[in-house]
């Protein structure tokens, strides 16, 4: 008998993906919004369902539902601390369902975690998803979520834009902009809208900036650390800027790198960096019309 694994279509087994994830949930009793991809209302999917699954716990169940994950099959693929700049969310890998992302906030909500959470919450709506009922943001939230993704798609990853929000008629566009100040979210949401300029006075400007046009790593961490909320924050980021991304690394190579690797690693960032600095800066030289 031909024991070979069977072909899933990638639409067919995001769908699988959320109802396992919601399954795993139930049974440890934790909140789960399911956000973006096969989870969003039919009239916001652009054509596309995503490669992964995305869901949003209520922060204090963090822990609760990475057991249960990791009981159930997942293993971890990336951390919090090293899936991303904002470190919002940690993805794991199952043999069958593929990936799902676990956030604990989502970036461009300037609201405390739990409270944005509870604010997402108090809205939701429930869809079927291969069977299992899952938790969503309202229509409204779904969008608002939306825009906030597209904020960090300094190329490409703008699909959603169109149909969120180019095309949203008043009444839909007044309902996210009803939303967007309770989540605190206005610098984010005005970066993919187009009106970040508004913003520059905020600390989250030169981040969102950034983020959604592009620009060095070394410009990145120096936004970071600018629109972090305290002393500690800004110290912890300065700490962390020169180490090494093992996880990054380790799916760079398809595998854990060895203590030289991340030794040497470590002395190639300050050079990229540079290369990074002089790139930008005769970037900039040319949009104000300066050729050698």
């Amino acid at each position: 008998m031909d024991e070979s694994r069977v072909s899933v279509p990638l639409q067919v087994r995001l769908q699988f993906g959320h109802a396992a994830v919601q399954y795993v949930a139930d049974e440890v009793g934790a909140d789960l919004l399911h956000i973006k991809g096969a989870a969003v209302d039919p009239t916001l999917r652009a054509g596309h369902f995503g490669t992964d699954v995305d869901v949003m716990v209520r922060p204090d169940q963090v822990a609760a539902i990475d057991g249960a994950l990791r009981r159930a099959g997942w293993s971890l693929y990336s951390t919090f601390a090293n899936g991303s700049p904002f470190g919002h969310a940690q993805t794991y890998l199952h043999p069958d369902w593929g990936y799902v992302d676990v956030h604990r906030y989502f970036p461009g909500i300037g609201l405390e975690p739990a409270a944005a959470f509870d604010v997402l919450w108090g809205d939701r709506g429930r869809l079927e998803i291969a069977g299992v009922l899952c938790s969503v943001p309202s229509v409204a939230g779904q969008r608002v979520l939306l825009v906030l993704n597209a904020a960090r798609s300094a190329s490409g990853g703008r699909r959603d834009l169109p149909v969120v929000w180019d095309e949203a008629d008043a009444a839909q566009r007044a309902a996210m902009e009803e939303l967007v100040p309770r989540l605190r979210a206005e610098v984010a949401f005005a970066a993919a809208t187009g009106d970040l300029e508004r913003y520059r006075g905020r600390r989250e400007y030169l981040l969102w900036k950034v983020v959604s046009q592009g620009g060095p790593r070394s410009l990145e961490w120096w936004a970071r650390i600018q629109a972090a909320p305290d002393l500690g924050t800004r110290l912890r980021l300065v700490g962390r800027a020169p180490l090494v991304n093992v996880d990054h690394l380790a799916h760079r190579l398809g595998r854990r790198p060895s203590r030289w690797e991340i030794v040497v690693e470590f002395v190639r960032r300050p050079a990229v960096a540079a290369r990074e600095a002089v790139r930008a800066a005769r970037a900039r030289l040319r949009r104000q019309g300066v050729t050698r």
